[in-house]
């Protein structure tokens, strides 16, 4: 009888079928998809950018500079980077890291909200048209559609504690804080809700409020869909272990 509890050992976690360890052809094709259009995407949106601070007289660092204030061009490059370690399966630490349920969840509600943000608040602030125009819809609307579709169809059902829920706030947080400290510096700000020269800073930090909360509605959203779907048993570790089929989305 004293050895019951060795004999009757907690059953080892029961891992989906799909995309973990047999990836359907559907699930690389997309992940692929979203990879090779956010980072054509944003190629194309580096290319205009620094073609464009270039011709007004300032230097390639400049316009590099000006492409890494906007929400929407880090995000995308964040979204490029995580769907290419999907597409790949690539094994490396930082690709593992990626792969995880929960930070492909992260990423997908980022750039979700970047999408919802400018189709909401600033696509009537101009009408590109041509090349300009395709770039710009697939910053703003194919890329996040299609990763919300990757992640309705193919991200398992993850448990997630409220410390790292909380995590997921460190990323718009720190774009915020990083962005005003940058427009003390230059004047310069990238959107026009949190642009403290023309609104003040009273202003701006309520506008940067509501957004803050519309983030986590669309975080809720994303969390209680996660919660409604059938119980993979699929953790996302403080650590993964040395089990390279530990935690991973392939």
């Amino acid at each position: 009888m004293g050895l019951m509890p060795n004999a009757s050992p907690t059953p080892p976690r029961q891992e989906p079928e799909l995309p973990l360890h047999t990836p359907s052809t559907a699930s690389l094709a997309l992940a692929a998809a979203i990879a090779m259009i956010a980072w054509l995407a944003f190629a194309a949106q580096t290319d205009i950018t620094i073609a464009r601070v270039v011709h007004r007289g300032f230097t390639v660092f400049d316009g590099i500079a000006r492409m890494s204030s906007y929400l929407t061009n880090v995000t995308v490059l964040l979204t490029a980077l995580c769907f290419t370690c999907v597409a790949t399966r690539a094994h490396f630490p930082i690709a593992r890291f990626f792969r995880r349920p929960t930070v492909i969840t992260a990423i997908v509600v980022y750039i979700v909200f970047v999408g919802i943000a400018y189709n909401a608040l600033l696509r009537y602030l101009w009408t590109p048209s041509g090349y300009r125009a395709l770039v710009n819809e697939s910053l703003h609307t194919i890329v996040p559609a299609l990763a919300a579709l990757y992640w309705f169809l193919f991200v398992p059902r993850f448990h997630l504690s409220l410390r790292r829920c909380a995590l997921w706030l460190v990323y718009p947080l720190s774009y915020l804080c990083i962005t005003l400290w940058r427009g003390r510096l230059s004047d310069f700000y990238p959107y026009p809700f949190i642009n403290v020269t023309e609104l003040g800073y009273e202003r701006v930090l309520i506008n940067a409020a509501m957004l803050v909360v519309a983030f986590l509605v669309l975080m809720s959203v994303f969390l209680a869909i996660n919660h409604r779907r059938e119980d993979l048993s699929v953790t996302d570790p403080e650590t993964e272990s040395g089990d390279s089929s530990s935690g991973r989305i392939d």
